[in-house]
C-alpha cells in the first residue's frame, strides 16, 4: 500500500508534512523515535517542517492508528509504527535503546494470573527496563555517556 493510500484509508488528506512523517517511520531510521528525533531527521533531510507540525501529525497518527505511542523511563512519547502485532518492550538504563520483543510464556502466565484474580485482561503494555550486559554499552552515543 502506497503512502497516500494509507493516509487516505485512515480518513487523513496526503499532506507533504505528513507523507514525511510517515516515509522517517517507514524508512526503518528508528523503530522507536520521539517527536524531537523525527524532528531531527527531517532536518537532515532539508524537510521544511516545524517541530510544532511534528507533534500535531504524530498526534494525528495516533489517533488514526496508524502509530502507537509509549512513556519509557524518560518521560517522553514514544511513537513506532502500529503494525498490529502484540509485543512487549525492553529499554536499556544505560543508552535508551529500546528492543522488542515477544515471549508466549510471558503472555499466557499474565493471562493465567488476571485469572485467578478474577479478571480478563483487555489490554496491556509490558516494559522492562535493564542494564546492557556489555561494558560499555555498544549503542550508548557520545550524548549518553
Amino acid at each position: 500500500m502506497s503512502q497516500i493510500d494509507e493516509l487516505k484509508n485512515n480518513g487523513l488528506k496526503a499532506t507533504l508534512p505528513r507523507l514525511k512523517i510517515l516515509e522517517v517511520f517507514q524508512s526503518g531510521v528508528m523503530r522507536h523515535m520521539t517527536a524531537e528525533d523525527v524532528f531531527r531527521h527531517l532536518i537532515k533531510e532539508h524537510a521544511d517542517i516545524g517541530l510544532a507540525t511534528v507533534y500535531r501529525v504524530l498526534t494525528q497518527f495516533e489517533q488514526a492508528g496508524i502509530l502507537s505511542r509509549n512513556h519509557f523511563e524518560s518521560g517522553k512519547a514514544v511513537y513506532e509504527l502500529n503494525e498490529g502485532q502484540h509485543h512487549d518492550h525492553m529499554v536499556c538504563l544505560d543508552c535508551g535503546r529500546v528492543e522488542e520483543f515477544y515471549d508466549a510464556e510471558i503472555e499466557s502466565r499474565q493471562q493465567a494470573v488476571a485469572q485467578a484474580k478474577g479478571f480478563v485482561i483487555a489490554d496491556h503494555a509490558l516494559s522492562l527496563y535493564a542494564h546492557c550486559t556489555q561494558n560499555p554499552c555498544p549503542h550508548r552515543t557520545a550524548t549518553t555517556r
